[in-house]
Parts: C-alpha cells; sequence; structure tokens
C-alpha cells in the first residue's frame, strides 16, 4: 500500500506521539508499504515555525523522514493540475495540495482531518478509535 502522510500524522509519527492511532502507526512501520512524506508537509512546518507555532529544524527534520525509510515527494505539475480541480471543501491550502498528491499518487491519504472524506481521496483516520 502506497500512504501519504498528513502533516499532522508525519510529525506525530516522527515523534512516536500516542496521539497516532495503532492502525495507522503499524501502517507507517510495515515494511510492505511505501510511506510518502511531501514537501507541502515541510513547507507548512516551516512557515508555522517562523510564525512561532511550532519548533523544529526543517533540515533535521527532513534527515529523520529519511531515517524513517519514508520516501520525500516533491510538487509537480501533475499535484498542481489536480489541485486546480479540487473543489474547496475546507480552507486550508496545505491539505488541499496534500489531498491532490494523493489523488496523483494514487495513495492513500492518512490524516486526522474530518475534511478529508468529503473528497474523491482513499484515507485513513489516523486517531485511535475513542
Amino acid at each position: 500500500m502506497k500512504l501519504l502522510l498528513d502533516t499532522r500524522v508525519l510529525l506525530w509519527s516522527l515523534a512516536g506521539d500516542s496521539r497516532l492511532g495503532p492502525k495507522a502507526r503499524d501502517l507507517i512501520v510495515d515494511p510492505g508499504n511505501q510511506v510518502l512524506a511531501s514537501i507541502v508537509s515541510l513547507w507548512e512546518m516551516a512557515v508555522k515555525i517562523r510564525i512561532g507555532k511550532l519548533h523544529g529544524d526543517i533540515p533535521e527534520i527532513a534527515r529523520a523522514v529519511g531515517d524513517a525509510g519514508m520516501d520525500l515527494l516533491g510538487i509537480s505539475v501533475a499535484h498542481l493540475t489536480m489541485l486546480k480541480s479540487l473543489p474547496s471543501h475546507h480552507r486550508d491550502p496545505f491539505d488541499h495540495l496534500l489531498i491532490a498528491q494523493a489523488i496523483v499518487e494514487e495513495a492513500t491519504f492518512v490524516s486526522d482531518d474530518r475534511n478529508v472524506s468529503r473528497y474523491d481521496v482513499p484515507n485513513i483516520s489516523c486517531r485511535a478509535a475513542p
């Protein structure tokens, strides 16, 4: 299975955060799955670091992505073309581009955003069941 991680899921996965549910964690660590971390997520992190909403070091996070066996996904013209055609079910531009990437890459999007289910993209909730 090919998975594309939402920014929050990527951070939780790298940090071993307990908010990442066991189903998502098992899928992410399964060596039979290809796990993608998007440069879009690193861009979102850089913006949040810059405005003080997140602490971290982008080169260190990028290294951790590689160390975790994840593939770093760049932004392509196909991703931007898909982005242009997506409906605006919510206002997060980073999520919009991540969803477009998941569609183009034929990846399952792993997220905790409830709006994702409104898009035509396979998705898995990353939260632990209540």
